[in-house]
């Protein structure tokens, strides 16, 4: 009987897994001299977010591209944190700050799209983000702009949250 259960949960999970999306936002080649040549390693960027709120970052290094991508997408399962959404937008106007990366998004009407490039569209279209227009203000790095992006949708509260907070005041 106890294996019949963890069955079931082994198949929830792997459902669960499938319905996660999986954003690639930078593959880095690293090389290393040594006496016979160059040896190469990589590390990836991924973003993964489950369409409806959460989202989670990950980096990883290794020898092989798909090992690199493995080893991030699961550090990025590890973290998925929910994300206060408004319908397909966000409930109003945030400035993210990380590292030299600035970003800032507002919510935009229905039918605008996700007006953003790079590793800030990413981020947008993991957690099911569909309006919205942002600004880069800062750096242009990858990893500097992700993190600028998850820093903003962390501040993010709704109209209710804020009441709510304020009523316990």
């Amino acid at each position: 009987m106890g294996r019949e259960f963890r069955n079931k949960n082994a198949a929830s999970e792997k459902k669960e897994e499938s319905e996660l999306i999986e954003k690639v936002v930078n593959v880095g080649r690293c090389a290393k001299v040594v006496k016979g040549g160059r040896r190469f390693s990589f590390s990836a960027l991924v973003v993964l977010g489950d369409g409806k709120g959460k989202v989670g970052l990950g980096y990883g290094k290794a020898k092989e591209v798909p090992d690199a991508i493995k080893k991030a997408s699961d550090r990025a399962r590890k973290v998925l944190k929910p994300i206060s959404l408004k319908d397909n937008t966000i409930p109003h106007e945030v400035m993210g700050e990380a590292d030299g990366g600035i970003v800032l998004l507002r919510p935009a009407s229905l039918g605008t799209g996700v007006i953003a490039g790079g590793g800030v569209r990413a981020v947008l279209e993991a957690v099911g983000v569909k309006d919205v227009l942002s600004k880069s203000l800062g750096s242009n790095n990858d990893k500097a702009m992700v993190n600028a992006t998850l820093d903003a949708l962390y501040k993010l509260r709704t109209s209710e949250a804020i009441s709510a907070l304020k009523s316990q005041d």
